[in-house]
């Protein structure tokens, strides 16, 4: 089957300045600024208009001869929280994230209320080891 969310052609700005809630908005260009630095790639609006992605990569899921397409690192602004989506084992970065600050993880997703309750320079060097380690085209 075909992958839900692939790549759009909709407005970066247009997904931002729609977020309703003002420290979402507002962390949301932060986060936007700093991955567009690190990767050096162009934002891209990812599904239905939730996800921005930078980068992409193809890969065939197991056991499937179809090649699909998929953002390097990204992140999705969402009502309560922002969801980074980061192509690496996070699960493998426990003490690193537990340093951090107040987030939450799952293997590949790292969760953040506020970026006021974070330490910039460390999320800045995941989102860098992740960009270092990733396959780009």
């Amino acid at each position: 089957s075909d992958l839900k969310t692939t790549e759009t052609g909709l407005s970066v700005n247009a997904l931002i300045n729609n977020i309703s809630d003002e420290n979402i908005k507002n962390d949301s260009i932060t986060i936007l600024e700093l991955m567009k630095e690190v990767t050096k790639k162009p934002p891209k609006v990812w599904g239905d208009n939730s996800i921005i992605g930078f980068g992409n990569y193809s890969y065939f899921r197991k056991n499937n001869k179809t090649e699909f397409k998929w953002f390097n690192i990204g992140f999705a602004p969402r009502k309560k929280k922002i969801t980074l989506y980061l192509t690496c084992d996070l699960t493998k970065k426990e003490e690193f994230l537990k340093k951090m600050g107040k987030c939450k993880w799952g293997k590949g997703c790292l969760h953040i209320n506020k970026l006021s309750n974070i330490d910039m320079k460390m999320l800045r060097e995941l989102v860098i080891e992740v960009k270092d380690n990733a396959y780009y085209s």
